[in-house]
């Protein structure tokens, strides 16, 4: 289930816009104070530039959902388990018909006639309307940017006004200030070579601290070779940027890395959205994919693998972000487990949009940079998602440098980690004030390893560090958890994070590591939860006795 985080929008000051019909007091709904990092505004765009808009609606009962969401995800509660279906989470998360007749007959009013309803809860409405139509409506004043480093041009605009008498039916318009795109964390290829001839047969003695293998991974965290008992749940790899997973690559990581008696079959299948592909040319394949396939059928041995490939035929404003979660949001029955190695720093993202729908760079953020600021990671940040830090060596596991951790600046922190967060903030005392926001949502949850981790690429083996390795490693075992409780007719895990908070004792607790970011040494690992490997690693044992298994 997406849930979908509702926010409240300053109001700095109104003005009043005269149009069709009565003039209109209107109000700053949001704004920028300066162009983003990045960016170069270019001249005025053309009056009859076509911009594709959406206007999201306001949910009718956020609250009832949070609410909901956590007592089904809470052990010991009495609807532990419970899931939602689709049609339980619309009735919360749809907006009223009010919403819908008072936006559309405003648009109408104003010459807009091209609206379409959209979004698994029929939560947004696409417009298309002139860069003068914008202006108009919204009191704006939208015009090209540069993005520096891809030379692309995007239309946007630095503020934009609603009428007061619609604040209450629209969470907020896009893309209007969001200048953010998708990006894979710094997932670092350290070594590559050919790969072998199958009739060669590579040391069965991987030293684990240089090499991390699923072997490895098996032995560290307890995960079992033998297939899952059942394969009616899935797990499902995102993929954005144009990144393509090779069945080749699969096999032969899976040839010379799962050489136990249980090899799972080189199959995974393939969803498109926007457009999306996944062609199988040698030089198509995306390191990043290719991972995140790889250590998804390689670990969650007879879990059905889904590989969401996103194309580049989207017009939400954001890579395709929306719209890949809100394919996924839309199934009656989604897949159980996904596992995303995108993000963005969280304040490239308007509070809104962070609000309505894998974590690297230390306390710097998503990408290494100068920073006078700890730099907090958007999804990670959501508490209604799971995020997870890296690790690296095995005796003992510690917090990788590069594990993004911190807090967040646009949500709050939940109830199900207040105290193990409190019991950090009281050990870390004055040292970083001033550097994050000490009442945010702590991150990561979880971790897992996250160095040296060996993958097939282009018919190379090659060695990749970043907490893009840790997302799939966890999400499998997660999976195969799912896996026995469906055998044993108990519901799947769901939103885990109430679940792990409540049990610690079903990970292994890192103490040692940090990550260095922003000019200092970053946050360390300690006892119990920190903001470098969060509550721990899986112990796969441990986790199936929290289960009752």
């Amino acid at each position: 289930m997406k849930l979908i985080c509702v926010s409240t929008v300053l109001a700095a000051f109104a003005l009043t816009v005269s149009g069709y019909g009565n003039p209109r007091a209107m109000t700053v709904h949001e704004s920028l104070e300066a162009v983003p990092q990045g960016f170069v505004p270019m001249k005025a765009t053309k009056s009859e530039t076509t911009l594709d808009l959406r206007i999201a609606l306001t949910p009718r009962n956020m609250t009832g959902l949070e609410h909901v969401l956590l007592s089904v995800s809470t052990p010991g509660s009495p609807s532990y388990g419970h899931h939602l279906s689709l049609n339980e989470v619309k009735d919360y998360a749809s907006p009223t018909e009010d919403s819908v007749t008072a936006v559309k007959t405003w648009l109408v009013k104003h010459g807009v006639t091209d609206i379409t309803v959209i979004g698994a809860y029929n939560d947004w409405l696409s417009i298309q309307i002139s860069v003068e139509t914008a202006n108009t409506l919204f009191a704006a004043r939208f015009q090209h940017f540069l993005d520096v480093e891809s030379g692309e041009q995007i239309v946007r605009t630095l503020e934009y006004f609603l009428p007061e008498d619609l604040r209450a039916h629209i969470a907020f318009v896009h893309p209007t200030i969001s200048f953010a795109k998708p990006q894979s964390g710094p997932t670092t290829p350290v070594f590559s070579m050919p790969v072998p001839n199958y009739n060669a047969t590579l040391n069965p003695d991987v030293n684990c601290d240089s090499l991390m293998t699923p072997a490895c991974l098996q032995a560290l965290y307890g995960i079992p070779t033998t297939a899952a008992p059942q394969s009616s749940n899935s797990l499902a790899v995102t993929g954005f940027l144009q990144q393509y997973a090779n069945a080749d690559d699969l096999a032969n990581f899976l040839y010379f890395y799962r050489t136990d008696p249980n090899t799972p079959s080189a199959s995974f299948m393939v969803q498109s959205v926007d457009g999306g592909i996944d062609p199988q040319d040698i030089s198509k394949a995306g390191l990043e994919a290719n991972l995140d396939i790889q250590y998804t059928v390689g670990i969650a041995t007879g879990v059905p693998v889904l590989f969401i490939s996103v194309g580049n035929r989207t017009r939400d404003g954001i890579g395709g972000w929306i719209d890949a979660f809100d394919f996924l949001s839309a199934q009656q029955h989604p897949p159980q487990v996904v596992t995303t190695s995108y993000g963005f720093d969280e304040a490239d993202l308007p509070i809104t949009l962070a609000r309505h729908d894998s974590t690297d760079g230390g306390v710097s953020g998503a990408q290494a940079k100068d920073c006078t600021t700890f730099v907090p990671t958007f999804p990670a940040t959501c508490p209604w998602q799971t995020a997870v830090g890296a690790t690296t060596y095995t005796n003992p596991e510690i917090g990788a440098d590069l594990s993004g951790g911190g807090f967040s600046n646009y949500f709050p922190s939940p109830s199900y980690q207040t105290s193990a967060v409190n019991s950090y903030l009281t050990e870390l005392g004055s040292v970083y004030s001033g550097l994050y926001n000490t009442s945010g949502r702590g991150f990561p949850d979880v971790s897992a390893q996250g160095q040296n981790v060996i993958i097939v690429y282009r018919d190379e083996l090659t060695g990749v560090d970043g907490t893009s390795c840790s997302s799939p490693i966890f999400a499998s075992v997660i999976s195969l958890v799912n896996a026995a409780l469906i055998a044993s007719g108990k519901p799947v895990l769901g939103f885990l994070n109430p679940f792990l908070y409540a049990n610690p004792q079903a990970l292994f607790d890192i103490t040692l590591g940090s990550n260095p970011g922003c000019g200092t040494d970053g946050f360390l690992a300690t006892d119990g939860w920190d903001p470098v490997t969060g509550l721990g690693s899986p112990n796969f044992d441990a986790l199936m006795n929290a289960v009752g298994l």
